[in-house]
């Protein structure tokens, strides 16, 4: 049995303290605030609950592995799990309004038709089925195994495989998402709710790679769920099936640095000097893992180095009380797009605020959020630049920012003003003072391809000390921090021979 130290109780972290502890070991995490999740938290006023986090989750496949693997009683017996229908509602800036149902191709096509005109379902049909192609391709190597050794392949060719587009005397194919909605889907629209899926994980769809295809493909493959009493449920039962599996929780405890013996990762020190010996430590993401210890370069030129976290965008989560029951028939999400979608770009690469950004609006029909009587809880989100890219803490700044938010989410919910009680505004301050994350940044996921994204490794320079979480391998996203959590543990208990799950 070998003593593991985890920093931080994050879902990728605890994904790997229940699997280790399963395994036998004996796992100690050191949580720095008063409580677990990482970003998955909850504000609570009034009888009003709102999940500050992720609002749906996909892959729930990689949840349910993990309490197969770790517990008798599977995911649905700890959790209650919606699928939602449809996935999302789409309004666009012309007024055009869509419906795309759950995991449904014929569905979606059919939607897309009536809403956008005869051949436009088609259209985004024969895209996802070469977004599938690109998920085939790089599913494994990206999200079910350790980041491998000639990582490079991944980065030398598009998995996705782009419709021949002939331009001036030349033919080419789409490298980003942004010629994939000009090129092939060719409608503002259409190129707009692709657009839509790269913004909700904070990539840039002018800079993604083709292979960013993958993300909608995800939605519509698999689906999207609810989790009963909010994404935090989640995130409660990960924690309860770690301390039925005997991990111990410290929290208010923040690690001050890694120690080192014989050239290997010996346990962690705490601020307050308390020194805890292991045989293994599960880091925090790779970039703030290089602070912890000292004189020793966890990456080497070989490998995939860790980019400055702040060089990505944050969330601001907007919570709103409101006066008044959901009306029936109410949709779970409406995705309000910017009026301009260059407005969008330009905040994210140059902080300049749109007047109508694109918001996400989540509004589950959930008891278990909100007080007794005629009351509804609603969620506005929207990628902004972190912290460090926009004065977040300027007078007024978070407010004006909000205030744009709400109008832009009344195109979808008219009166939504007149309904408010009160809000609760977050932004990558927040997001920095819960996960540690610099500027408030959002990990994007990893993807493929000459112009992608890929986060370091699982296991670093120094032996015994590997990285769980977003900013790891296989990258952010609620299943991908479930992932992470299964490699970590894969390379502890099985050695650097492990190759994924089978």
């Amino acid at each position: 049995m070998a003593r593991i130290a985890v920093i931080g109780a994050g879902m990728g972290a605890m994904a790997a303290a229940a699997r280790l502890a399963v395994a036998g070991h004996r796992v100690v995490v050191y949580e720095r605030t008063e409580t677990y999740g990482g970003a998955l938290r909850r504000f609570e006023r009034d009888g009003f609950a709102f999940d500050t986090g992720p609002g749906l989750l996909t892959l729930p496949a990689v949840y349910r592995d993990l309490f197969l693997k770790t517990g008798k009683e599977p995911l649905e017996d700890c959790v209650e799990l919606v699928q939602v229908d449809p996935a999302a509602r789409h309004v666009f800036a012309d007024g055009t309004d869509v419906s795309l149902p759950n995991a449904s191709r014929a569905g979606v096509v059919a939607a897309l038709d009536e809403a956008l005109g005869a051949g436009a379902g088609e259209r985004w049909g024969d895209f996802l089925v070469r977004a599938r192609e690109a998920w085939d391709r790089t599913r494994r190597p990206l999200l079910e195994e350790p980041l491998w050794p000639d990582w490079q392949v991944l980065e030398q060719k598009e998995p996705y495989p782009g419709v021949p587009h002939k331009r001036l005397l030349r033919t080419r194919r789409a490298v980003t998402l942004s010629e994939i909605g000009r090129w092939e889907l060719r409608d503002p629209r259409l190129a707009q709710l692709l657009d839509g899926y790269a913004l909700a994980y904070g990539v840039d769809p002018g800079a993604a790679p083709a292979s960013a295809a993958v993300l909608p493909y995800m939605e519509h493959a698999f689906g999207s769920w609810y989790v009963r009493g909010g994404i935090r449920e989640l995130a409660r039962a990960v924690y309860e099936r770690c301390l039925r599996r005997r991990v111990e929780f410290v929290f208010g405890a923040e690690v001050s640095r890694v120690l080192e013996k014989d050239g290997r990762a010996a346990g962690v020190e705490l601020g307050d000097g308390t020194v805890a010996e292991a045989d293994f430590v599960v880091g925090t993401g790779s970039w703030r893992l290089r602070g912890l210890v000292a004189g020793r370069e966890l990456y080497g030129d070989q490998d995939v180095r860790p980019t400055p976290e702040d060089r990505y965008p944050g969330r601001m989560v907007v919570c709103l009380a409101l006066r008044g029951a959901r009306e029936p028939g109410a949709t779970h999400r409406t995705v309000v797009h910017a009026a301009d979608g260059e407005g969008d770009l330009d905040l994210m690469r140059h902080g300049v605020v749109p007047d109508l950004p694109t918001v996400v609006v989540d509004r589950p029909d959930d008891p278990a959020l909100r007080p007794a009587g005629e009351h509804e809880s609603v969620v506005l989100t929207a990628t902004v630049p972190s912290a460090t890219e926009y004065d977040w803490a300027a007078p007024g700044a978070a407010d004006a920012f909000a205030d744009r938010l709400v109008a832009a989410a009344e195109r979808a919910v008219p009166g939504l003003r007149e309904r408010v009680l009160w809000r609760e505004v977050r932004t990558p301050l927040d997001t920095e003072r819960e996960t540690g994350a610099t500027g408030g940044a959002v990990p994007p996921p990893a993807l493929a391809g000459p112009e992608g994204v890929l986060h370091p490794a699982n296991s670093t320079g120094l032996p015994g000390l590997f990285a769980a979480g977003g900013w790891s391998h296989p990258g952010g996203g609620l299943p991908h921090a479930g992932m992470s959590g299964a490699l970590v543990a894969g390379l502890i208990v099985e050695g650097p021979e492990f190759r994924g799950s089978q």
